[in-house]
C-alpha cells in the first residue's frame, strides 16, 4: 500500500519503513497537502489507516500537551466515580454532550461534580486501581519524546487526584487540572474556580511555547473532546485522538486507528527509537 501512494503521489524516492507493516514516510514535492491527503485516502479506502500530510520542517516536536480522559487513559474518570454511586448513566450522558460540543463544558462540569457530593475519598483510591487503565502507546510517547529533549504537559479538564498519579506512571514533565473540594473526607459536591477547561488548554499551550522559547511550530496537542479544541488550533501540530466527531472534523490531524505511538510515526521516529521502559 505504501509503495502504491508513492507512486500516487509521484515520489522520487521508495517509502522508508518505520516500522514494517505499520508505518511508513513518503517523501513528495509538487503536491498541495490537502490534494495529497484526498489521493492518499482514496487508496487506503476502508483500511485501518492513519494519514499525516506535513512539511518536513520542524517535524519533531519539542512540546507535547495532552489531554487525559479518553487520550492517556481509556477512560473519563468522573464517569468513574459515579459508578461508585450508582450514577454513571446519568453523569456519563452529561459528559458525552460536552465532550461533542452540545453544552458548554464548565457548567457541565459543575453539574457533574455537584452529583458526586457525598462521596468518599477513598473512592478515588479505588477508581485509579481498579477502573482507571492507561491508553496503548501514551507511557513509550512520553518516554521516547522526553528522551528526545521534548517537554510533555498533561493538562486535563479532570481532576488533579488522578492527573497527579498519571503523569507520574507516564512520565509527564507537569499536571494540570481542576481541584475537587473536600468535607469531612468526603467530596463537598464543588469544584474550584476557576474551571480549567478549553481556554485555559489553549493558555497553558500558549505560556509553555513563551517560557521555553519555542515556536509553535515546535508544539503538538493531542486530545478527543470539544474542551481540546482551542489548544488543538493552536498547536503546530494539533491532532485528534479518536475523538469525538466535531473535534476530529476541525483538527489538522486525527488518529482514528492507531495507538498513542501513530503520535511518534508522525514526528519521524522509526520503532527503534522509541524508549520502552
Amino acid at each position: 500500500m505504501a509503495q502504491r501512494a508513492a507512486e500516487a503521489l509521484k515520489s522520487d524516492t521508495p517509502p522508508t519503513t518505520l516500522n514494517p507493516g505499520v508505518a511508513a514516510d513518503i517523501f513528495f514535492d509538487g503536491v498541495d497537502a490537502r490534494a495529497a491527503d484526498t489521493k492518499l485516502r482514496e487508496i487506503i479506502a476502508a483500511a485501518p489507516v492513519d494519514v499525516f500530510v506535513q512539511p518536513v520542517k520542524s517535524r519533531k516536536k519539542k512540546l507535547l500537551i495532552a489531554d487525559m480522559d479518553s487520550t492517556m487513559i481509556r477512560q473519563e474518570c468522573i464517569d468513574e466515580l459515579a459508578a461508585e454511586l450508582g450514577l454513571k448513566e446519568k453523569i456519563s450522558e452529561i459528559t458525552e454532550r460536552a465532550m461533542r460540543g452540545e453544552i458548554d463544558f464548565e457548567p457541565a462540569l459543575r453539574e457533574r461534580v455537584g452529583l458526586l457530593k457525598g462521596l468518599p475519598l477513598s473512592a478515588i483510591d479505588s477508581v485509579l486501581s481498579n477502573r482507571i487503565t492507561l491508553m496503548p502507546g501514551g507511557r513509550t510517547l512520553v518516554q521516547t519524546m522526553k528522551a528526545n529533549g521534548a517537554y510533555c504537559a498533561l493538562v486535563s479538564g479532570g481532576f488533579t487526584h488522578f492527573t497527579g498519579t498519571i503523569a507520574a506512571m507516564l512520565g509527564f514533565d507537569e499536571n494540570q487540572a481542576n481541584i475537587l473540594l473536600e468535607d469531612d473526607g468526603k467530596l463537598s459536591g464543588l469544584v474550584a474556580e476557576p474551571i480549567l477547561g478549553r481556554d485555559a488548554k489553549r493558555d497553558r499551550l500558549e505560556a509553555l511555547v513563551a517560557d521555553k522559547g519555542l515556536s509553535f511550530d515546535d508544539t503538538i496537542a493531542v486530545g478527543d473532546g470539544a474542551n481540546d479544541l482551542a489548544m488543538i488550533e493552536r498547536a503546530g501540530a494539533g491532532v485528534a485522538y479518536r475523538a469525538k466527531p466535531a473535534v476530529a472534523a476541525a483538527a489538522d490531524f486525527r488518529i482514528d486507528h492507531g495507538d498513542l505511538t501513530a503520535l511518534l510515526y508522525f514526528q519521524g521516529y522509526a520503532d527503534q527509537d522509541f524508549v520502552l521502559s
